[in-house]
């Protein structure tokens, strides 16, 4: 078996002072805030495997759908040699692609690039023990950061998955699809799966379910703060809050403060008042038009050239390749 190579672009030092730079200046914002992927330590990570099991939380399984629809005429028209999947986690889904490319006798490496060791790790053993002859190069690295470290070579395919580009507002989805096409060559492929927008019926029980595994998962972002920074959040003390946004289209999950409270954080030496009432938004996620998807893409030099979608239209699978 091969063992699986490992490039680490954010150490733990760097974690520290990133996360520590996004609370103070989240926490201290007139509109309070805080980035997504401070909700994903090992706890976070596996609570947001449980919610893609969710009954209301249908991108996971939608997504999934196309793929196992698609994953053959996927990789018929890549022929990638080498599949790169940004923000991960599990790769639990990248086995039916995984499957296509090998099938057609064209895969040789996977890398895939977290901000999670630990997901990559667990990731790598369940794949390198499926696919014997694949090379696994894993990234320790942030997908806003790093990509300019990404493995180079010829056929090369590039997945964002999940709808996370909807984690990014506008000028970051820009920015970061222009840093995804710098890093291709001509002729080189990213699929991007994007969920579309649809009656807020529908999306807002996806993000705040019945069962509140969403509502521990948006906590967990104190927790992380509780744990690495010393702080003394009260997590009880914070409601779970999920809005649709209609202007832009967009689902917002925040946390709100049940009462006035004071929360101390040591290890960034703040103090921190909130009003009761008061919230901290902890996500948006956007969802997209077929127009707005090819807008964007063709913006940072890409050709949309195949467009998928589940059978209910809730989520879109969209395969570009990079202009000369």
């Amino acid at each position: 078996m091969n063992h699986p190579a490992l490039d680490v672009h954010l150490d733990a030092d760097e974690l520290s002072r990133a996360l520590r730079g996004d609370v103070v200046a989240g926490l201290t914002a007139d509109q309070k805030w805080l980035p997504p992927k401070w909700f994903y330590d090992a706890h976070g990570s596996e609570l947001f495997e449980q919610i893609t099991e969710l009954r209301e939380y249908y991108p996971t399984r939608t997504e999934r759908q196309i793929l196992t629809d698609r994953a053959a005429e996927i990789a018929g028209h890549t022929r990638a040699r080498s599949l790169i999947e940004l923000g991960s986690g599990y790769s639990t889904k990248t086995q039916l692609l995984l499957d296509a490319l090998t099938a057609a006798g064209c895969l040789e490496t996977f890398a895939p690039m977290d901000v999670s060791p630990t997901a990559l790790t667990e990731a790598a053993g369940r794949i390198t023990a499926d696919y014997p002859g694949l090379r696994v190069h894993n990234i320790v690295g942030d997908i806003t950061r790093h990509l300019k470290h990404l493995p180079a070579g010829g056929d090369r395919l590039i997945a964002f998955l999940g709808g996370t580009i909807g984690n990014l507002e506008p000028a970051e989805r820009a920015a970061f699809l222009a840093d995804v096409r710098a890093v291709l060559e001509p002729g080189e492929h990213l699929l991007l799966g994007t969920d579309l927008v649809k009656s807020p019926n529908v999306v807002v029980p996806a993000y705040d379910d019945a069962d509140g595994v969403t509502a521990e998962f948006n906590r967990n972002v104190l927790r992380v703060l509780n744990s690495s920074l010393d702080a003394d959040f009260d997590l009880d003390g914070f409601a779970h809050v999920a809005l649709w946004n209609a202007e832009a289209e967009w689902i917002e999950m925040r946390l709100r403060a049940r009462w006035p409270m004071r929360v101390t954080i040591p290890g960034v030496d703040l103090v921190v008042d909130f009003a009761s009432g008061e919230e901290i938004r902890t996500e948006v996620s956007a969802k997209f038009r077929p127009e707005g998807v090819r807008r964007e893409l063709s913006e940072a030099g890409f050709s949309l050239n195949h467009w998928w979608t589940d059978r209910d239209g809730l989520f879109a699978l969209s395969l570009a390749t990079a202009t000369g």
